[in-house]
Parts: structure tokens; sequence; C-alpha cells
């Protein structure tokens, strides 16, 4: 009389499903992380980096930054906030035509871009400091170099970045009162910032409307040796009176 073993060998067709429920759930698993990275992307925080040196030294070229785009949704903008922007037209020189990448590279690029990972369209947005909200009279400057707002002078010199010597705020004087649903923007590094001072002569007279504003930059993430918050210096317009 004979025994039969103990246990018989697994089926290769069951080791084939078990084989296809795997791979189900993990591109299920994958499908459902891009989808809340996309969501997250769009709605909540994106990815960019600083192209040029416009906000030294609050941001650095090639800084990477993440930008909340939900909570101005709901509170609005402060001056001093630092805001990323579209281009509203005329702001940005025309950039010259990059050479088609590999297929593979840019399949990698737009799956990275979807998720927030990466920021190509960065050279197509700006970074600047909220100086003047709408209805804000805003000049430069008085006779101490300092803009006023409201005809309240502000004291900028804790994040400009001036040469050694120069306490003016700007060396380009201007005199503008900002329309509704419109920013005042200006860079730190004031003597090479091309903002809204440069542009005056756009049809837009050099204000950003309030729509191209992605969100406000909060966070510096790499390089992880400037790893922080970016600073509002809220404080530096508390004493402004609200416009008129």
């Amino acid at each position: 009389m004979t025994t039969e073993s103990a246990s018989a060998p697994t089926p290769p067709v069951k080791k084939r499903r078990g084989l296809v429920v795997f791979l189900r759930d993990v591109l299920v698993i994958v499908v459902i992380a891009a989808l809340v990275s996309f969501v997250v992307k769009t709605f909540v925080v994106r990815s960019f980096y600083i192209p040029s040196a416009s906000m030294e030294q609050t941001l650095m070229v090639n800084d990477r930054i993440l930008v909340d785009e939900l909570t101005p949704r709901w509170t609005g903008y402060e001056r001093g906030d630092v805001v990323v922007f579209k281009d509203p037209g005329g702001w940005l020189d025309a950039q010259p035509a990059t050479p088609p990448q590999p297929p593979l590279v840019q399949a990698i690029d737009w799956v990275l871009t979807l998720v927030g990972i990466s920021a190509t369209d960065s050279q197509d947005h700006l970074v600047k400091r909220i100086i003047g909200l709408p209805g804000d009279h805003v000049v430069c400057c008085n006779a101490l170099g300092q803009i006023t707002i409201n005809g309240t002078p502000i004291d900028e010199l804790s994040y400009l970045n001036l040469p050694p010597g120069d306490t003016a705020a700007s060396n380009e004087p201007f005199d503008v009162t900002v329309p509704e649903g419109s920013l005042w923007l200006l860079g730190d590094n004031r003597d090479r910032s091309r903002d809204s001072r440069e542009h005056q002569e756009l049809p837009s007279g050099g204000f950003v409307p309030m729509a191209n504003v992605v969100g406000k930059a909060f966070l510096t993430t790499w390089p992880l040796s400037r790893f922080g918050s970016i600073d509002g210096h809220h404080s530096t317009f508390n004493g402004v009176p609200d416009s008129e």
C-alpha cells in the first residue's frame, strides 16, 4: 500500500494568477498615488525652482520652493507675501526653442510634472514680493529712500539686497494706485529685478492680475542647506493703513 506525499506541488495556473493579482494591486496603488499627487499639485501645493537672481538673498538661483495654492483662496494675500505668478504678458523674454527630448525622457518628465516633483514650467512663471494690494497708493521714494504705502513709509532693509552704502528701496521712482483685482510686485534684489517698475509702459501698467497668481511661496526645500520657511516680513507693513 502506497502513501501520498504530504503536500502536492502548487499548480502553475495558481502561481500565475497570484502574480496577476499582485501586479494589479501594484498598478492600482500607483494610479491612486498619481491621482492624489495630481490633485495635491493642482489644488494644494506646487513645486517651482528659482531661475533668476531677482529675489536674492531671500531666494537664490536654482532654489526649489513649495507654493501654497489652497490657503490664499480662503485667506487672501498680505503685503509681504512672496508669490509665484504666471507672466501677465510682456514680462518674460521669449525663450529659445529647446531641442526635442527622447520620448522616454519626455514621458518621465511628464510623470514627474504630473505628481509635482518636476517643475518644467518654472520658466513661464515669476516670483516677487507683494508690496501693494488693490487700492493701495504706492510711492517711491521719500527723503529717506523708503517706499510709502497709503502715506506710511515702510522700512524694507531687513530683506532687501542692496549694494553697500545704498539704502534706497528703488532707484527708479514711481507713484501708482493699484487697481482692483491686481497687485504691485517687486523683487528683493531691487537692482536686478525686472518687476512692476519695469513694466509700467505695458497696457497692464505693471500691475499683475490676482487671477495670474499661482500661490504663496512658503518653503525652500532644496538645496538642503537652505531648507526652511520663506519669511513674509509682515511686520514691515504693520503700520500701513487700509486703502480708502
